[in-house]
């Protein structure tokens, strides 16, 4: 059924911008040293004639989407870029009037050809995963939320009932979701303050020991300094996943120094999560992971959270890695693995007990995951692509208007803080940190909130 208050899409343009990390990143056994953000403007009009004009963007992380041995990074990346741009004028020519979800649900099932004409164009090696291309058309998906909800003159979150949206749930996760809209899974206005999460990176120095030269450009360097700069209370540290003793000795290290710094400024409560970045063997890896970060630093292991993806992505391809006894022990959520439901309830039989959702899969995947997630009753959470800029906040109002989501990851401030530059004097409470949390209220106007 047709709604006065369906868009159709007027035009949309894309472009892109490159800044240098300030400091390197290093995941899964990869360094990164600078980003591309893709920009997407989107002009949408309604059936009754209003008009919006939206934006979206996201960086193109091949390295995290798209790591291969067959197709170089930049090759990937500048196939990404193509892909995105493309999305951006399939969508501008997309000639269906409908809602934002229906409207980016039908141009995703476009996304697979689309990217496979553009791996052929460049003569690669191999395909580009559906991951890379969720990423790629990303920026897209947000500007049409955006556009829509600037129409409207409200917030996208408050425009997912079925005073809005033509078909429920069912249609997008299966026959138990019928009757049920995303209304249901997310919050009318979002939380009014959330905790940060911090990334402590392979690279990342702990102590004034562990750097060589400093920056000396005004923002901290070690962990301390961090800690004490934005009060951090939430730490996510990344591990190697081949190398148990350094992992276990990073963890611990972590803890010792963090120790030190919570006591001197009157901290007793704070936390970690552990992300494997998929570099794990199998389970039998983190279970002696947890066993010995247990015998060599008991707060630690107490303070752990969650682990995030610790073996292969490809589930399908790997069924002997299953998770139920780590997750018997600590929440085991997938990152790299979640593309569909379908990956969801594969996770859910390989005994993950909770799902990262991220705003460069889409917007509107991400919340059907979240509620699909929330529906079966498992742990979730947010995570960052090191998104600044108008990316971070995106990725900031899923998690202040998903529920049962309690924290938000966003470390461009550390690695990328060019790239904030405007954004920090527009939302000071996003990313001006003194007290370990972010003023998401700020996040309540039209369209995405920001």
């Amino acid at each position: 059924m047709s709604k006065p208050t369906d868009i159709r899409l007027v035009e949309v343009s894309a472009e892109t911008e490159q800044f240098a990390y300030r400091t390197p990143m290093k995941f899964g056994g990869r360094v990164v040293t600078d980003v591309v953000l893709l920009h997407v403007s989107a002009t949408v009009e309604t059936r009754d004639g209003r008009r919006g004009e939206g934006f979206g963007s996201m960086p193109m992380g091949n390295v995290w989407a798209w790591p291969s041995a067959n197709v170089t990074p930049d090759a990937a990346l500048q196939s990404m870029i193509r892909l995105g741009t493309l999305v951006a004028e399939e969508a501008g020519n997309y000639p269906q009037i409908a809602h934002p979800l229906e409207i980016t649900h039908d141009l995703g099932q476009s996304y697979g050809p689309t990217a496979d004409r553009v791996t052929g164009d460049a003569v690669l090696a191999e395909s580009m995963p559906r991951l890379a291309q969720l990423v790629a058309a990303s920026p897209t998906e947000a500007a049409v939320h955006d556009a829509f909800g600037k129409a409207l003159g409200r917030n996208s979150y408050d425009l997912l009932g079925p005073e809005f949206v033509s078909r429920d749930l069912s249609g997008y996760l299966g026959d138990e979701f019928a009757g049920e809209y995303l209304d249901r899974y997310t919050s009318r206005a979002p939380k009014p303050s959330m905790p940060l999460y911090h990334l402590v990176g392979a690279l990342d120095p702990l102590t004034d020991a562990d750097i060589p030269t400093r920056i000396d450009d005004g923002l901290p360097e070690t962990l301390p300094e961090w800690i004490v700069a934005d009060g951090l209370t939430h730490l996510k540290i990344k591990l190697a996943g081949d190398d148990l003793a350094w992992d276990v000795d990073r963890v611990a290290s972590v803890e010792r120094v963090a120790a030190g710094a919570q006591a001197a400024r009157g901290c007793e409560a704070w936390c970690y999560s552990a992300d494997f970045n998929e570099k794990c063997a199998n389970v039998d890896y983190v279970l002696e992971f947890l066993a010995q970060v247990g015998e060599k630093s008991p707060n630690a292991l107490r303070r752990l959270q969650y682990i995030e993806q610790p073996t292969h992505r490809d589930l399908r391809a790997n069924p002997e890695n299953r998770m139920h006894k780590a997750a018997a022990i600590k929440p085991v959520v997938i990152d790299e693995s979640l593309v569909d439901i379908e990956s969801l309830l594969l996770s859910r039989e390989l005994g993950y007990s909770g799902v990262a959702l991220k705003a460069c899969k889409g917007h509107g995947e991400a919340l059907l995951m979240g509620a699909a997630a929330q529906k079966y009753g498992m742990f979730l959470c947010v995570q960052d692509l090191t998104c600044p800029g108008a990316s971070f906040l995106h990725s900031a109002t899923l998690s202040a208007r998903i529920p049962t989501v309690t924290a938000i990851e966003g470390n461009a401030r550390q690695y990328c803080p060019a790239a904030n530059r405007g954004w920090t004097e527009r939302f000071p409470s996003m990313f001006r940190i003194t007290d370990g949390t972010l003023g998401t209220a700020a996040l309540a106007g039209p369209g995405l909130g920001f």
